[in-house]
């Protein structure tokens, strides 16, 4: 089995729990994965704290880079990372994304993910859209890239916040090539 190397960016989007309920499954996938590189704003930090009410990022079993550490091995198309995921994604890092402005490791990697022509899955945090949030969307999948809206399905019949947000990142973990027994539509489980 080839083994799956993951980028992961948190934006200072709302939206924590996406990001947490992410690296949940992340860890219960590990047998797939070679390695998950981590990104995370100081943003992305503050809503974590607020949202969530604790600092567990701190301990989870990851490799973590500064945004600005151009050394990091995802910098550059030659490490062979396929799969980025920015969750949750804040539209001035999708605008950022779609017009090449690489000023920070999540916007150079997401750049190199692009000309690489791998996966950019974007977990999108924004209601309601403006016109330039839905131009820069346009672009960025024009690009190769996957927007996927932060918007659960109910079909499951999720009973907690957690399961809700999992409607959401069994989608992403699924598009991101990774195997896991999630509800189906249609499934008699």
């Amino acid at each position: 089995m080839n083994k799956h190397k993951i980028i992961v960016s948190v934006s200072g989007a709302s939206g924590a729990i996406y990001a947490k309920v992410l690296f949940d499954k992340l860890q219960q996938l590990s047998e797939q994965i070679e390695t998950v590189g981590v990104l995370m704003s100081d943003n992305a930090k503050y809503v974590w704290e607020t949202e969530l009410g604790n600092k567990e990022y701190e301990n989870l079993p990851f490799d973590f880079y500064n945004k600005q550490d151009f050394m990091a091995p995802f910098a550059s198309g030659s490490a062979q990372y396929e799969t980025m995921i920015i969750c949750p994604c804040s539209m001035g890092t999708l605008g950022r994304i779609s017009t090449g402005i690489s000023n920070d490791l999540t916007t150079r990697a997401a750049d190199v993910i692009l000309k690489e022509r791998r996966k950019l899955i974007l977990v999108t945090r924004e209601t309601p859209l403006s016109l330039i949030h839905i131009n820069n969307m346009k672009l960025i999948m024009e690009a190769g890239g996957i927007i996927c809206p932060a918007s659960p399905s109910f079909y499951s019949n999720p009973t907690n916040f957690e399961a809700l947000v999992s409607t959401v990142i069994d989608r992403v973990l699924t598009l991101s090539g990774l195997n896991l027994d999630m509800y189906r539509w249609g499934d008699t489980k």
